[in-house]
């Protein structure tokens, strides 16, 4: 006999009121399931209010000298004197004459940092500008000075006399940002002043590829063109980035905006306040991401570090016992969950400190101490990654040391290492993957990058060309060809 389902009395007893009144306060106590953590600020607006007045607006004007090319001199020759005037086309009569400098205006924004005029902006804000005007919110005008310029970092210092004392923004630690946290920033989008903007922080320690030392913070909140150089904030109100880029096929917003933490802001500010430019740390190391395949051969529980591909001779890592093969995980107690925050933090060091650098090599975990040198321009390429990318085949190579070799079950001792192919490049039409190992080209033998890279450059366009390589122990042929 088929029971009745059964029923439950509008009148709980009491004890069903406490379990469920205890589990509300439970779950409540979870970081990151209270309302408050989960729900979104009820409005921005007494930020925007108290934090407006430190956002100006910037000016440049650039003086440029047009170049007509012979797309625009002898084109159209067919469309009459009157009708090209109109249509604003050169007229042949007017090639002999001197070309005339032109004026180019751009905008962006910055950021009051102290009450006497000190503002930061991009250095892309700012670069080869002939004149300099800052507005503030009160539509007061000032012409600016550059104090000092990082292109490394595209940061820009500038200073005003302003005729009062100005409002200025606290700095932030960046560091204590997470993913998810919420951030409003303020700027001149498309010279519409003041616009104001929030969302989240959608991830942290990005590169976009740029630059040696690329941190970046990203976020969902709306920057277009003109929000170069101003503020990112968080609920406290304390500045912790600086807007610097946006990702977009079209030009606009799409939701994926980035900035330079205020953390690494602040040296550099720091630096071209005092010094007018940036010194820099120096290792001496090249460097290179850790995929899974080889964090576990490296006996890493996880993909961390970063990878040494080389050492420069009589570095400080020389000097120190690095060796090409090792894995950094650690500076001066700070853990490279990636490859790019080593650059930053040896960059980030003080010339002539000791640093304390954290490696395994073969397995085993050893710590050495290393005495930082100054970054030369000359010493640059030192700090970026090993790897080396061909674009006319879309693949990125490097050399293959013995320990990468032995780290791979490799047992050739000549040839070029892929770790990286572009998606639809014509290395990848012809099969190309990473992790292949490259023994010749053309059926000439491959004994390193520079080798490699002279072959493909010595190819003509449109031509073919054969790879011999060697994948899962086999070897095999592939062709492609080039652009």
């Amino acid at each position: 006999m088929m029971q009745p389902l059964p029923t439950f009395s509008r009148r709980r007893p009491a004890s069903v009121f406490l379990t469920l009144l205890l589990m509300g306060l439970f779950f409540a106590t979870l970081p990151g399931i209270s309302r408050a953590a989960s729900s979104p600020p009820e409005t921005f607006a007494d930020l925007a209010d108290k934090l407006g007045p430190t956002v100006v607006n910037i000016y440049t004007t650039q003086t440029v000298k047009p170049s007509r090319s012979p797309h625009d001199l002898f084109n159209h020759q067919d469309i009459p004197e009157p009708f090209r005037r109109f249509f604003g086309l050169p007229s042949p009569f007017d090639q002999d004459q001197p070309q005339r400098e032109q004026k180019r205006t751009s905008l962006g924004s910055g950021v009051i940092i102290s009450k006497d005029g000190y503002i930061v902006t991009n250095n892309h804000v700012v670069e080869n500008a002939d004149t300099i005007n800052v507005r503030l919110t009160n539509f007061e005008e000032y012409d600016a000075k550059i104090i000092g310029r990082d292109p490394k970092t595209d940061l820009a210092l500038l200073k005003i006399t302003p005729r009062n004392g100005l409002p200025a923004i606290a700095f932030g630690d960046s560091e204590k940002l997470r993913v998810g946290d919420w951030v409003m920033a303020i700027g001149n989008p498309f010279g519409f002043e003041q616009t104001v903007t929030a969302g989240i922080v959608s991830g942290k320690g990005r590169s976009l590829g740029s630059g040696p030392y690329e941190n970046f913070i990203q976020t969902d909140a709306s920057i277009n063109p003109g929000n170069s150089g101003g503020p990112l904030f968080n609920l406290k109100g304390e500045m912790v980035g600086i807007n610097t880029a946006i990702y977009s096929r079209s030009g606009g917003n799409i939701g994926i905006g980035f900035a330079i933490p205020a953390n690494m802001a602040k040296n550099v500010i720091n630096q071209l306040k005092e010094h007018g430019k940036v010194v820099r740390g120096w290792l001496g190391v090249m460097i290179q991401p850790v995929p899974p395949e080889l964090a576990a051969q490296f006996k890493l529980d996880r993909p961390i570090g970063a990878l040494v591909g080389e050492v420069s001779p009589g570095s400080p890592a020389d000097k120190a016992g690095i060796k090409p093969g090792d894995v950094i995980v650690e500076f001066n107690g700070k853990e490279i969950s990636q490859m790019s925050m080593l650059p930053n933090l040896v960059a980030e060091t003080t010339v002539g400190s000791k640093a304390e650098v954290t490696l395994y090599r073969k397995g085993a975990m050893k710590k050495l101490p290393v005495t930082i040198a100054k970054l030369s321009e000359e010493q640059a390429v030192a700090s970026e990654p090993a790897e080396t990318l061909n674009k006319s085949l879309g693949l990125g190579v490097q050399d293959l040391t013995p320990e990468i070799a032995a780290a791979l079950g490799i047992t050739d001792t000549h040839g070029v290492l892929v770790t990286g192919v572009e998606p639809s490049s014509p290395a990848a039409i012809a099969g190309l993957r990473r992790g292949d190992l490259i023994l010749e080209v053309n059926q000439k033998p491959v004994r390193n990058v520079k080798g490699f890279l002279s072959m493909i450059n010595g190819l003509k366009a449109k031509s073919t060309v054969s790879f011999f390589i060697k994948r899962d122990g086999r070897t095999r042929f592939l062709g492609l060809k080039l652009k």
